[in-house]
């Protein structure tokens, strides 16, 4: 599977490919995925053929990016593209030499993955809409 990531206005694929993702899978409720970030964040999109597939929020706090609204649609899964969707987003924030430190809420079940890409989980293990969380930190590189 060939894809293509780049940053992107169209919010409302964005949205889409996370309605289904979060709000349809993973049952999070709608007043908890959308919120009034969205329009101050750079949106990732990751396409297959010019059909969205997948999606990354990315925020800057200070000089710490946030990753966050990950999602890859079922089909799409297992191919890589989350990895690229996550190194494509701390090459994002790496760009910007002011930033420091990359993280993000990882869901528990998957902090492998984001152990795998350079992630270290710190913090107590908590609840975020109904699913359990860990925050998860990387050091830029400098």
């Amino acid at each position: 599977m060939s894809w293509i990531i780049a940053p992107t206005t169209d919010i409302d694929a964005c949205r889409a490919l996370r309605r289904i993702v979060f709000i349809e899978e993973q049952s999070v409720p709608e007043d908890l995925e959308i919120d009034d970030l969205d329009g101050i964040a750079v949106h990732l999109l990751a396409q297959v053929e010019g059909r969205p597939v997948g999606t990354a929020r990315l925020l800057r706090k200070g000089t710490t990016g946030k990753i966050g609204r990950v999602c890859v649609l079922p089909e799409a899964r297992g191919t890589g593209l989350g990895a690229a969707l996550i190194r494509a987003s701390i090459d994002h924030f790496a760009a910007d030499p002011a930033m420091t430190e990359v993280y993000l809420s990882a869901q528990v079940p998957v902090l492998g993955f984001y152990e795998k890409l350079g992630f270290t989980a710190y913090g107590p293990e908590y609840d975020d809409a109904g699913i359990p969380h860990r925050d998860m930190a990387l050091p830029l590189a400098r």
